[in-house]
């Protein structure tokens, strides 16, 4: 069987009030290939190179390569899933996703595992089997959804079931995504969470998610500004990434209708008009630069297809 290669895009999640429900994909990919290995072969074998690849620690050290990999690990869940045993085979991943940033790199991993999996096995599960048993392994499907689908998805839950949900995202809405020189673990973040919130700050998010729906679908941008502010995530991780509160007061003087952290963080992602999005980008980066960060600054766009085989 020839080689089998799955791009899977990056994804902004929560977008402020949308925590662990709504995410967005991105035109930034990490790439995976699935080939099957001799029977005189061990029973997997992952290698790892791309982005990141002059980090201090080289990547090979950085993603496992035994059984506790992500990729491994999602791909056997498939075949533990069917009640089947996984051919023996090499997996290849190129990261073009920086790890530990929040755009979503880990579930990447998980969707190119099942994906990998079922074209191996000869497609017997349908796509929103895929996404389910993506979902169970994720915990959450705000990264998962967009990552498998594109676009952008709203995620809720029904009972036992999901209703994944896409949003037309307004073309005149530019996502800037601006990832810092350092890593934050998305335990870090979760861990500075609260247990329970006030009825006060959970009439505040349903407001505004809902307020949000409308400014992404709609493109105001007066709306958006209002609707990207969060009582439930943001408040309490602010303080894990340095310099957060001088990069969206900048981001915002330069054109920004708002500012909030991407999934767990570090990154953050900015969204503005098309015509105000270099000077947005060259704000970001002046804003971290005072505070002694590096940080990748980029325009990007609404990735529209999700995970897909190129070859």
């Amino acid at each position: 069987m020839s080689p089998i290669t799955i791009a899977v895009p990056a994804t902004t999640a929560n977008l402020g009030p949308g925590f662990d429900c709504l995410g967005a994909a991105l035109n930034l990919y990490n790439h995976f290939t699935f080939s099957i290995l001799p029977d005189s072969e061990p029973d997997f074998l992952i290698t790892v190179t791309g982005t990141e690849a002059d980090h201090a620690v080289p990547l090979r050290d950085r993603v496992s390569r035994d059984e506790t990999n992500l990729l491994y690990q999602s791909f056997l869940k498939f075949y533990q899933h069917l009640g089947q045993t996984p051919p023996k085979t090499k997996m290849e991943i190129q990261l073009g996703v920086p790890l530990a940033r929040g755009l979503g790199s880990s579930a990447t991993a998980i969707v190119a595992g099942l994906m990998g999996a079922n074209l191996l096995a000869g497609k017997p599960l349908s796509g929103s089997e895929i996404l389910n048993l993506a979902i169970a392994i994720e915990g959450h499907p705000d990264n998962v959804a967009p990552a498998l689908l594109g676009n952008c998805q709203l995620s809720v839950k029904d009972g036992e079931k999901w209703q994944i949900t896409p949003l037309n995202w307004h073309p005149e809405l530019i996502p800037v995504v601006a990832i810092p020189d350092f890593e934050l673990s998305t335990e870090m973040a979760r861990s500075v969470l609260p247990q329970h919130y006030s009825r006060a700050d959970a009439i505040f998010n349903v407001a505004h998610i809902a307020l949000l729906v409308k400014a992404i679908e709609s493109g105001r941008g007066e709306l958006l500004a209002i609707a990207m502010e969060d009582k439930i995530h943001q408040p309490y991780r602010q303080s894990l990434i340095k310099g957060y509160e001088a990069v969206k007061t900048a981001a915002i003087a330069a054109g920004a209708y708002n500012l909030v952290i991407s999934g767990a963080g570090p990154t953050v992602l900015a969204i503005t008009h098309p015509e105000q999005s270099l000077d947005v980008q060259n704000a970001i980066a002046t804003a971290w630069q005072k505070e002694g960060i590096n940080a990748i600054v980029s325009a990007l766009q609404i990735d529209s297809q999700g995970a897909r085989i190129t070859s």
